[in-house]
C-alpha cells in the first residue's frame, strides 16, 4: 500500500510542478508530425494503402461487370439417331448414331460447360479442309483433349469421293460428317488458312519445335512450291517453315510417315503454338491476334463467344491440361472403287472419343456412332 501512495504521489506533484518532479517529455516540433501523431513515413504508406485498396475494388468491380456481361455460349443438340447401316447423307454406312441413348438405357445428356469445336485448315489452293481435329473444351476441369482425323477419313457416300477431305460443302458439310461418325455435337468451327496460319507464327516470334525425322521433299508444281528440307531435332521455327513441316508427310524417295504420323505432328504444333498464345508475354499482343484472326480465320463463333472462352481459358495450363490423340485406322481401304479409303478402327475410334471429346454424361458405345466400312482392302 505504501509503495502505491509513494509512486501516486510522484505523479501528482508532476502534474502540479513541485520539487522533485521529472522533467516534462520534449514534444516533437510541428513540421515533425503528421495528423494524429504518426510520422510522415506512416502516413505516406496508409494513404498508399488506402489507394491500392480503391483500385482493388475497382478491378474486383469491373471483373464482376465483365463476367455479368458475357453470356455462357450455347451447346448443339445431342446428333439424331440414324438408322443401322446408313450414314448422314442416306448412304450406306457401319453403325448407328443414337440421340437417344437406348444401347445402354440412359439417354445422352451434355455436361455443362463442355464444348467440341472443329479445327480446320484449308490447303493451298483454299478450299479444301485438309487438317481437320475436333477440339473438346472443359471449362470447369480445364481440361482439353483434341483428336485429329485423317483427311481420307472413309465417308460413305453413294456417289463421289468418299474421303472425307472432299466434296461439297466446305467446312459446315465436314462438320456435319464428322459429327454424325462420332456421334458427337459440334458446337462451333474455327477455319483457318495458310497464309493466316504463317502470320501467327511470325507474329509470336516464331516457335520452337522438336522435327520428328528427316524431312526432303521438292514439289514444283504450281500452286504448292513446296520445298522441304530439315533434319531431326529441336529447332526454332519461323511461320512459313512451320507450315512446311505441317505440311510434310513423305521424302522424295517415298520415306517419311503416313497420314497419321502428319497429324501429329500438327497436334505437337497446335500445342507449341497454344502455349505461346496463352503466355504472360503475348498478353501485350491481343490487338495483334484479333487483327490475324479477323483477316484469315473463318468462325461461327460470336464476338461475346469468343470472350467467353477467352476469359475461361486464362484459367488453362498447356503444359498439363492439354491431351492429343489421332484416330487409328486402315488407309488401304477400297469403296466404290476409290482406293485408300481411311477406314477408322472401331475399338480404338470409341476409345478415344470417350477419353478425349465425349461431352455426354456417359461414356458413348458403338450404336452411338456411325462408322462407315470399306468393301475390301488392297496392299
Amino acid at each position: 500500500m505504501e509503495e502505491r501512495y509513494i509512486n501516486v504521489s510522484r505523479r501528482s506533484s508532476g502534474r502540479r510542478g513541485g520539487a522533485g518532479h521529472e522533467p516534462p517529455r520534449r514534444e516533437a516540433p510541428p513540421h515533425k508530425r503528421s495528423r494524429g501523431g504518426r510520422s510522415p513515413a506512416v502516413s505516406l504508406l496508409m494513404g498508399v494503402y488506402k489507394a491500392l485498396v480503391v483500385v482493388s475494388v475497382l478491378i474486383v468491380a469491373g471483373y464482376v461487370g465483365f463476367q455479368l456481361m458475357i453470356k455462357e455460349p450455347e451447346q448443339a443438340p445431342v446428333p439424331p439417331p440414324t438408322q443401322a447401316g446408313v450414314s448422314p447423307s442416306g448412304n450406306g454406312g457401319g453403325g448407328t448414331a443414337s440421340g437417344s441413348g437406348s444401347s445402354s438405357g440412359e439417354r445422352l445428356e451434355r455436361r455443362k460447360g463442355v464444348y467440341n469445336f472443329l479445327l480446320a485448315a484449308t490447303d493451298a489452293e483454299g478450299y479444301r479442309t485438309d487438317i481437320m481435329m475436333v477440339m473438346c473444351y472443359d471449362t470447369v476441369e480445364q481440361r482439353v483433349g483434341v483428336v485429329s482425323v485423317p483427311r481420307d477419313t472413309l465417308v460413305a457416300r453413294k456417289s463421289g469421293n468418299p474421303h472425307l477431305v472432299y466434296g461439297k460443302g466446305g467446312v459446315e458439310q465436314r462438320r456435319e460428317d464428322i459429327s454424325q461418325m462420332l456421334g458427337i455435337p459440334i458446337d462451333y468451327y474455327i477455319k483457318v488458312n495458310i497464309k493466316g496460319f504463317i502470320t501467327l507464327v511470325d507474329y509470336l516470334d516464331g516457335v520452337d519445335f522438336y522435327i520428328p525425322c528427316g524431312m526432303d521433299y521438292d514439289d514444283p508444281t504450281p500452286g504448292q512450291n513446296l520445298h522441304i528440307h530439315y533434319k531431326e531435332g529441336m529447332r526454332h521455327l519461323t511461320g512459313q517453315q512451320a507450315m512446311e513441316v505441317a505440311r510434310f508427310r513423305k521424302n522424295n524417295d517415298g520415306s517419311g510417315y503416313s497420314d497419321v504420323g502428319r497429324t501429329q505432328t500438327q497436334q505437337g504444333l497446335l500445342v507449341a503454338l497454344a502455349k505461346k498464345v496463352l503466355s504472360w508475354g503475348s498478353l501485350t499482343k491481343i490487338n495483334g491476334f484479333v487483327e490475324i484472326f479477323n483477316q484469315n480465320v473463318d468462325t461461327d463463333l460470336s464476338l461475346n463467344d469468343m470472350l467467353y472462352f477467352a476469359s475461361q481459358a486464362v484459367n488453362l495450363d498447356p503444359s498439363t491440361g492439354v491431351e492429343t490423340a489421332t484416330l487409328e485406322g486402315n488407309g488401304f481401304g477400297l469403296y466404290n472403287g476409290y482406293r485408300y479409303c481411311y477406314e477408322l478402327d472401331q475399338e480404338n475410334t470409341l476409345e478415344t472419343v470417350n477419353r478425349l471429346i465425349n461431352p455426354y454424361n456417359r461414356d458413348m458405345t458403338l450404336k452411338d456412332m456411325n462408322l462407315a466400312k470399306a468393301d475390301g482392302y488392297h496392299n
